[in-house]
């Protein structure tokens, strides 16, 4: 799945979801009505962009839980836009137990090309406590359905759900990977104002998915897909005014939470560098791609001072060296590799 793609975003009412998950406060994320998206769809036909027509995308609600009528006023916007040439391509987001046969033949008519399927876990114990509405096997069923029609499937995960863990994380990306994704999007939870989780986190039956818990969490999932070469598309939810502006409360919000992320990436493959090689007191540098060179530093020098302090370095530099792909520590001016 191409990276390079444009996208021009439609965010869809929250409307027919049959289940309140406890993270979901659909207003406070995408902050749009029926009218204001389908008055942005004419705008996109009134006004063709002149650099060449993007991919649509339909974010915010369950696409295929909106009442059909609903459905085809979008749909039918959209495919007078693609029409127009203001549009290549369509995709949208969904629920798994929203997919059946004649959805995906009715999405196929209209050109949609891309379905993104909120998976959030494959833990049945963390899809109960989030009041998911749906199985672990349910995702399985809808992303081979998906497949199997030639549509792209995109995969959604979350962590610090109800119930859910670091090693429940990392079982259930293992299960995305399986089930062949063309990409995923990672969201780390975000306790928002007016959901049920703001409600248990005030009454302390709930703890908070820490920005600190996502970006450890996150820095061991990250290399799993990339190993399996599924691209992360998004990592952490996509800043807003109405976000910013108090509706996240607490939990994992961060503007530059992939950034973190990779940085941490970065960190611990250092640290078992250092930890092999026994560099404990020694002075040491650290070189890494050009790159990767503010990653490795870290933001105000974290991953520098974190190194220094776990190691009781008497020196560290941090370099940038085009000669690997990895970080390479040299001690006493002789280098080793990362293999």
């Amino acid at each position: 799945m191409s990276a390079q793609k444009r996208i021009y975003p439609v965010f869809i009412p929250h409307l027919g979801c049959p289940h309140s998950c406890v993270f979901c406060n659909q207003r406070a994320i995408t902050g749009t009505a029926a009218d204001e998206a389908l008055d942005q769809l004419n705008s996109l036909i009134e006004c063709p962009p002149q650099e060449g027509a993007y991919e649509l995308a339909f974010y915010g609600g369950s696409f295929t839980a909106i009442p059909l009528a609903q459905q085809l006023r979008f749909l039918e916007a959209a495919q007078r836009a693609r029409d127009a040439g203001s549009i290549s391509s369509i995709r949208l987001s969904t629920r798994p137990d929203a997919i059946h046969s004649e959805v995906l033949e009715r999405l196929r008519q209209y050109g949609v090309g891309t379905i993104e399927l909120g998976a959030q876990s494959m833990q049945d114990k963390v899809l109960r406590a989030s009041g998911r509405g749906h199985s672990a096997e349910d995702v399985r069923i809808a992303s081979r359905m998906i497949r199997e029609a030639g549509f792209q499937l995109v995969l959604q995960m979350m962590t610090g759900l109800p119930e859910d863990d670091d090693e429940g994380a990392v079982s259930t990306a293992r299960e995305l990977i399986a089930l062949h994704p063309d990409a995923v999007r990672i969201y780390p939870t975000v306790i928002v104002r007016g959901t049920e989780l703001e409600k248990r986190w005030k009454a302390g039956r709930y703890r908070e998915h820490t920005v600190e818990d996502a970006v450890r969490v996150c820095a061991r999932l990250l290399p799993l897909f990339e190993e399996a070469e599924i691209p992360v598309i998004r990592l952490g939810l996509n800043p807003t005014d109405e976000l910013s502006g108090g509706a996240a409360l607490a939990g994992a919000y961060h503007p530059a939470l992939g950034e973190l992320v990779r940085s941490r990436i970065l960190r611990n493959q250092a640290e078992k560098l250092l930890r092999e090689m026994g560099c404990k007191g020694k002075s040491v540098t650290i070189c890494v791609p050009p790159r990767q060179l503010s990653q490795m530093i870290g933001q105000k020098k974290c991953n520098v001072e974190w190194l220094k302090d776990q190691y009781e370095l008497r020196k560290l530099r941090i370099i940038a060296d085009g000669r690997g792909t990895k970080p390479e520590v040299e001690i006493d001016s002789e280098a080793v590799n990362h293999k």
